[in-house]
């Protein structure tokens, strides 16, 4: 519950996308936030303030001159206790109307209103591609991100319309993915991370093949972090069937060479290089062009195997990792003795920071359970989901590296 004792206003204006700020509200609840609904009159004819607040567990508002407020100030009142105020969907008569500083109902009042120093704005466009295309649009959108307002993207795809194009809102988790990403800590900014997750496939015939359990929740879980954390990220992604972080670069590859050389080639401009990746260590020396054959008399196939490169070792013994300038971390998943085992791949690897935990305990899972392994000593991460394992790691990261958690 990343939202845990956050106190959020959720803004609705007129829009179809009305009926997406229903979910969004449920999400925002579920992350353990407080949610308070503002609607305008306009969005009040494509969702009824009854539904939002069955979703919100909380009186919405809609008009500025309600009776509730003893002082008769609610725009005062809910912002003053709001830690942001989120407005989604934004339609682009009401982004014209907070750039002139305009105040005639009660959201705007409040967006106007809001202490700018500690209650961040979000917007969440919602329009037609035309409109979104407009330069009277567009300018707005650059002036609102210069007064300090955080316009978030849109998306593409069909609109209500009937018409195909960018200005749709986004969808209800990556609004969440967004307000989430805002209230961490930027230890990372303007730093640039390379991270590898997931597994390899090696392929011994065209059906066959040898590759591992690993899922690649925690590299992806990781590669969210840092990017939230203000890095910019690239993720290198072995066969997996995961939905990339937004704001991430994500690179696809199939065997442990193709990881070998798009690692290779992107350290060069990276800060940090997390190696979660499970790679193969080994691969047929001879891919079949056919199917292999069962012969009838109980014999297997000879097959030659030839090592894989260590992809971390490799990038470890760098001059940029050497001289400082790339930090390195690696991955230990062992089946037992797992700070034993972690402490001696460290020194193996020749790697600052070494990250081990059990593989048949957490391949695939959301959870896990992780030791950090560095020339200090060791620390315990007790099982956790791997999102809030990946914060804590990216934390632990940015405060061995004091030139990168100043910048």
């Amino acid at each position: 519950m990343d939202l845990n004792g956050k106190h959020i206003v959720l803004g609705l204006t007129g829009g179809v996308a009305c009926y997406k700020a229903a979910y969004l509200c449920r999400l925002l609840v579920k992350e353990g936030a407080q949610v308070q609904v503002v609607m305008t009159e306009a969005a009040a004819q494509f969702i009824t303030p009854v539904t939002m607040q069955a979703l919100s567990n909380r009186p919405v508002y809609v008009s500025q001159w309600d009776a509730r407020e003893p002082n008769n100030m609610a725009h005062i009142n809910l912002s003053r206790e709001a830690d942001a105020i989120l407005v989604a969907p934004c339609s682009a008569d009401f982004m014209a109307k907070l750039l002139h500083g305009r105040a005639d109902d009660l959201l705007s009042l409040m967006c106007l209103a809001r202490p700018l120093e500690r209650v961040p704005l979000l917007l969440a466009p919602a329009m037609n591609r035309e409109m979104w295309a407009h330069p009277a649009t567009r300018r707005n959108v650059a002036q609102l991100r210069a007064d300090g307002a955080q316009v978030l993207g849109v998306g593409e795809g069909d609109q209500a319309c009937g018409e195909i194009g960018d200005g749709r809102m986004l969808e209800p988790e990556e609004l969440l993915e967004d307000l989430l990403a805002y209230f961490q800590p930027k230890v990372l900014a303007g730093r640039r991370v390379l991270i590898s997750a997931g597994p390899t496939f090696e392929a011994i015939d065209p059906v066959r093949g040898i590759t591992n359990l690993s899922s690649g929740k925690m590299g992806f879980a990781l590669a969210r972090a840092a990017r939230d954390a203000g890095a910019q990220v690239t993720l290198v992604a072995g066969p997996v069937h995961l939905t990339g972080p937004r704001g991430v670069q994500r690179i696809d590859v199939l065997t442990a060479l193709e990881m070998d050389s798009a690692c290779r080639a992107l350290a060069d401009q990276a800060d940090v290089f997390i190696a979660t990746a499970a790679v193969a260590d080994w691969r047929p020396a001879i891919a079949r062009a056919q199917k292999i054959k069962k012969q009838g008399d109980g014999q297997v196939p000879g097959l030659a195997f030839v090592e894989n490169p260590d992809i971390l070792a490799a990038i470890a013994a760098s001059e940029r990792a050497r001289s400082g300038a790339l930090y390195c971390v690696g991955f230990a998943a062992e089946s037992q003795d797992v700070e034993a085992q972690a402490k001696a791949k460290r020194l193996r690897k020749g790697v600052p920071l070494l990250v081990g935990n059990i593989g048949p305990a957490t391949f695939g899972k959301d959870d896990n359970a992780l030791v950090l392994i560095d020339g200090e000593g060791t620390l315990e991460m007790p099982r956790n989901s791997k999102q809030a394992l990946a914060r804590m790691l990216v934390g632990e990261i940015a405060k061995r590296l004091p030139t990168l958690a100043a910048v």
